[in-house]
């Protein structure tokens, strides 16, 4: 059985895949509206990671059709949203460690490490050629880089820096940004291992087929993209009201 939406979209009513890719085109539109709106609520520092569910939206209205019609994975166009909205994410790193004296530098090594992560990854998945040997070169060499940048948020460069920060807000900020790479990321592994010739795909261990990796991928972009922005919006409006009350007046729920 199938349902269509408003005579231009037909989505299978048994078909999860297709299902989150509606879902998650409304949810992130509906988001971007919201922060759209919140943005100038917020300090310039946070106003970065209120941008990506607007750019994720508009991926995901194409993903969303190309899935429909083709019932195959967008993979062009799922890299094109993770590279401009990846960045993004790992630049917040750098905005807010900024004034306790974040050099250049380390915005243009966690940028690098995320597009390298990316750019292996698409080799990976978009040229591979069925076979599990390339996919686990290509998944490791994406892991360094996602190493390095874990490695940075949680005891490197970025977690020092926020340490040496006085603000209780950028430390929350930057540890709530950590965790989210820390257990949201490892989301998309594990889809990449359900393609074909992955770890996990038809042709690997067989506990994940080759739909499994759109479902995941999705999932994980709704936790990584609304989630963090819904955490990252907390965070800026409690700074906000703390700024604006500092001795506490009529903010007893802030701690």
């Amino acid at each position: 059985m199938q349902n269509s939406f408003l005579g231009v979209l037909t989505i299978p009513v048994d078909d999860p895949v297709a299902f989150t890719f509606f879902v998650g085109y409304m949810a992130m539109a509906a988001s971007a509206v919201f922060f759209l709106f919140e943005r100038s609520t917020v300090a310039d520092k946070w106003k970065t990671s209120l941008l990506i569910t607007g750019i994720a939206a508009v991926h995901y209205y194409y993903m969303r059709d190309y899935y429909v019609m083709t019932r195959s994975t967008p993979i062009a166009l799922r890299y094109i949203d993770w590279t401009l909205t990846v960045p993004l994410m790992v630049v917040e790193f750098y905005l807010l460690v900024r004034a306790a004296g974040a050099k250049i530098g380390l915005l243009w090594k966690l940028v690098l490490a995320a597009v390298g992560m990316l750019v292996c990854g698409y080799v990976g998945e978009a040229f591979g050629d069925g076979t599990m040997s390339r996919s686990v070169l290509w998944g490791t060499l994406s892991s360094v880089f996602y190493a390095y940048i874990v490695y940075s948020a949680w005891v490197g460069e970025v977690a020092q820096l926020a340490a040496k920060s006085e603000s209780v807000a950028v430390q929350k900020g930057v540890r709530a940004l950590a965790w989210f790479i820390l257990v949201g990321w490892a989301i998309y592994p594990i889809g990449y291992m359900a393609m074909p010739g992955g770890l996990l795909g038809a042709d690997g261990a067989g506990l994940l087929r080759p739909s499994s990796l759109d479902l995941i991928y999705n999932i994980g972009d709704a936790i990584n993209k609304i989630g963090f922005g819904l955490v990252v919006y907390g965070i800026a409006r409690s700074e906000s009201i703390v700024k604006a009350n500092p001795q506490g007046v009529g903010v007893g729920a802030i701690a």
